[in-house]
């Protein structure tokens, strides 16, 4: 297989159960990490690395060294592995998603921006996610007949904040999840609540409903619950581990113990909360960007713009939102026709946001 991202936590793990089962590594990519990334590559042997940055090429202990965005798409194509690992964190997923399957490679995806932002131009038969939430609605799914699908959140950093301390938060207050520890973006993500909006738009693309939600669950045990046509729900437990999903989407099917049992005594009484949209202003879009995802590159665009600017201390924490919710209004009337255009609008709302 080609792991894309291999120095994140999602990369990490995918190597874990890739050495489980005997698995090749064909090809690795990562970003900045190159410490991380000679140690892969000295344990797994690729016959191929790529890596962000030209100026870090020397760094990089192989003969065989592809750069940037294009050494990507370069190296997903001369590659002979049909399954390909996209753990890319952001817009920077995209191209490779689509290189991938316009090879008919097969994508077990963690890069959410993918579908978020062009869902609508990938080959869903292609994809495999590599998702909790995702998997833990196809697990629970299985083929019957179903009403309505809900996907949990942990509520983020600043769950359990009194709201007048919200809007004082800084980068690194909301950086302290109170569940797991992730990526800077991911985790920001969740204390918006956008990471959720975007697994909304995910499912919504790959299991073609629009028929979802998410509720808060704050330890963070169950993924997803399936509401049933005969008036049951079933929700999917398990441990806050990526491990059982990326076996699943490598494997195809999984019958030994990737993770412990939930010990049911030992999480003791659980809490649904609803999402609120004053402490989350994303939310209250959410009803219309399920009625059109089409929108989702523009929710994309504009949030990584707001995330770059908190980091530098340019707009408050609910700033993040507000910037993201005023391009949404501003560009609500756009629909991409193809790739290409979808590229000229992710490049006109970050003018936009940034022109602010």
């Amino acid at each position: 297989m080609v792991l894309l991202g291999s120095t994140g936590s999602i990369g990490v793990n995918t190597l874990i159960i890739a050495k489980r089962y005997n698995i090749v590594i064909e090809a690795l990519v990562a970003g900045n990490n190159i410490d991380l990334l000679n140690e892969q590559i000295k344990e797994h042997q690729p016959k191929v690395v790529a890596i962000a940055n030209e100026e870090d090429k020397a760094k990089v202990n192989h003969p065989n060294v592809l750069c940037g965005a294009q050494g990507i798409l370069e190296l997903i194509e001369m590659c002979e592995s049909d399954t390909i690992v996209n753990a890319l964190v952001g817009y920077t997923g995209l191209a490779p998603t689509l290189k991938a399957t316009s090879l008919g490679k097969r994508v077990a995806l963690a890069n959410k921006e993918s579908l978020v932002v062009a869902g609508e131009f990938i080959d869903m038969s292609l994809i495999t996610p590599i998702d909790s939430e995702h998997f833990g609605l196809w697990y629970l799914m299985n083929e019957r007949p179903i009403s309505k699908l809900y996907i949990t959140a942990s509520g983020g950093a600043f769950r359990d904040w009194e709201l007048s301390k919200m809007k004082d938060a800084t980068f690194s207050d909301a950086l302290k999840h109170p569940n797991w520890s992730m990526g800077n973006k991911i985790t920001i993500d969740s204390a918006t609540m956008t990471n959720k909006l975007f697994e909304l738009l995910e499912a919504k693309w790959l299991f073609d409903t629009s028929n979802i939600d998410a509720v808060i669950e704050k330890k963070s045990i169950i993924h997803a619950l399936a509401e049933f046509t005969d008036g049951s729900t079933t929700a999917h437990f398990a441990g806050v581990d990526m491990k059982l999903p990326i076996a699943f989407a490598l494997r195809g099917e999984v019958e030994e113990a990737i993770l412990p049992p939930t010990d049911l005594l030992s999480i003791g009484a659980l809490e649904f909360l609803p999402i609120e949209a004053e402490r989350y202003p994303i939310w209250n879009i959410k009803e219309h960007i399920l009625k059109h995802p089409h929108l989702g590159v523009v929710i994309n665009a504009a949030n990584e713009e707001a995330i770059q600017a908190f980091q530098e201390e340019k707009c408050s924490f609910f700033g993040m939102s507000e910037m993201v919710l005023d391009a949404y209004q501003k560009f609500e009337t756009v629909k991409a026709s193809n790739i290409s255009e979808i590229i000229q609008i992710d490049e006109d709302v970050r003018a936009y946001v940034n022109a602010r």
